[in-house]
C-alpha cells in the first residue's frame, strides 16, 4: 500500500513539473498559475484543467472551488490577480488558423468545466480571444493593468518615467529617505493595513493567509519586500513584489499616511523596478483600476494593458457579485465576509 501511495505521489509530483514548465512557456501563463501558487492560495480547492496531444499539455485552466451557502463558486483566490485559459507557444500558422486553433482548444475545456452557481477571473492580458466564451453565455467586462514591458535598460525605463513621478524619487533621496529590504512581513502589514484604514476599509484578507503565501514564495526565491525609512527609523512606505523570470508583480503596499509628503512609496517602487530588473524581463503594476492609484502607475512610463473580467451565472448572482464589490470599496461589507467568498 505505501509503494502504491510513492507511486502516485511520484506520478503527480511529474504532472505538476509538466504543468508548471507549460505555464512557463505559455504566453499567457504566469507565477500565479503555477502548482505551488495554487497550492498557498488555494490548498485542495483548485484543478488544473488539461488538454493534451500525446504527452504535451497545449492548453489548460486552472480553478478554485468552494462551496458558500449551498452554492459552487469558481472565483479568484485573494492576493492572485490573474488566472484564465493558457495556451501553448504560438506555433507558424496562418492567423485564421492560429484563432481556430485557440478557438477550438477553449471550447474543449469549457466542456471540461463542471456545472457550478457563479464563475469568476481575470485572465491574462496576453488572452485576447473570449468569442468561444461569449458563444457558451459568459460575460466580459474589461480592465487594466500597467506593464514596464522590457526592463533590459534601465536608462530607458528612467527616461520613460514622466517628470513629476521623477521629481517625486528625487525629493524623497534628497530627504534622506533609505531603502531596505529586511523589517519583514509584519511591518509591512502594519503599513497594508493603514492604507486600507484611510480609506475606511478593513484588511480583506487575514495575516495567516500572507504568511502562508509568503512562505511558499520564500521557498520558491519569487518574493522580495523594500521598505522606505527615514534617518530616525520612520517607516513611510513599504511594497511586497513577486516574481519569477517573465514578470514581477507589485501585489501589495502600503505607507504612513501622515508621512506621505515624503514620497517615499515612489522611491520604494523604482527601487522594486530596479531589483526586477535583475531577475525579471517585466514589471506589472498589477490592479491599475482605481482612479486615485492608476496615475501613480501610469507615471512610471508602463504601458497600459488590457485584460478581461470573465464571469458566469445567474443574472442575480452577477448583480450581487458586482454590488458586493462596489459596497465592500465603500466600507459597507466586513472584511470577513469578503475572507468568505475569496478564499
Amino acid at each position: 500500500m505505501k509503494e502504491e501511495k510513492s507511486k502516485e505521489n511520484k506520478l503527480l509530483e511529474k504532472e505538476q513539473q509538466l504543468y508548471d514548465a507549460f505555464v512557463d512557456a505559455s504566453p499567457q501563463g504566469c507565477l500565479f498559475h503555477k502548482s505551488w501558487w495554487l497550492s498557498a492560495a488555494a490548498p485542495e480547492k483548485y484543478k488544473v484543467f488539461t488538454l493534451k496531444e500525446g504527452s504535451e499539455i497545449v492548453a489548460a485552466w486552472p480553478m478554485v472551488f468552494q462551496q458558500v451557502m449551498g452554492l459552487r463558486l469558481s472565483m479568484q483566490p485573494q492576493l492572485t490577480p490573474t488566472l484564465g485559459i493558457m495556451f501553448g507557444p504560438k506555433r507558424k500558422l496562418k492567423y485564421a488558423e492560429q484563432l481556430s486553433e485557440e478557438m477550438q482548444l477553449t471550447n474543449e475545456l469549457i466542456e471540461l468545466m463542471p456545472k457550478m452557481s457563479f464563475f469568476c477571473q481575470h485572465f491574462h492580458h496576453e488572452f485576447s480571444n473570449w468569442l468561444p466564451l461569449y458563444w457558451a453565455g459568459f460575460q466580459q467586462t474589461t480592465r487594466y493593468t500597467y506593464v514596464i514591458e522590457d526592463l533590459s535598460n534601465l536608462d530607458r525605463v528612467w527616461e520613460n518615467i514622466r517628470y513629476n513621478t521623477k521629481r517625486k524619487i528625487k525629493k524623497a533621496v534628497k530627504l534622506d529617505i533609505q531603502v531596505v529590504t529586511d523589517l519583514g512581513l509584519d511591518r509591512l502589514l502594519d503599513l497594508n493595513e493603514l492604507t486600507f484604514r484611510r480609506q475606511g476599509l478593513p484588511l480583506p484578507y487575514s495575516r495567516e493567509y500572507v504568511k502562508r503565501i509568503d512562505r511558499a514564495c520564500q521557498k520558491q526565491g519569487a518574493r522580495k519586500m523594500f521598505f522606505a525609512v527615514d534617518s530616525g527609523g520612520q517607516l513611510h512606505a513599504a511594497i511586497y513584489i513577486v516574481y519569477d523570470q517573465k514578470a514581477a508583480f507589485y501585489l501589495f503596499g502600503g505607507g504612513d499616511p501622515n508621512l506621505r509628503h515624503s514620497n517615499g512609496h515612489a522611491l520604494v517602487l523604482w527601487e522594486a523596478i530596479k531589483f526586477a530588473s535583475t531577475v525579471s524581463r517585466s514589471f506589472d503594476f498589477e490592479g491599475s483600476m482605481h482612479k486615485n492609484i492608476e496615475p501613480v502607475f501610469r507615471g512610471f512610463g508602463a504601458v497600459q494593458k488590457p485584460y478581461m473580467e470573465i464571469t458566469k451565472g445567474s443574472p442575480f448572482l452577477n448583480l450581487a457579485f458586482r454590488w458586493a464589490k462596489k459596497a465592500w470599496s465603500g466600507g459597507g461589507i466586513p472584511a470577513r465576509f469578503i475572507r468568505k467568498f475569496l478564499l
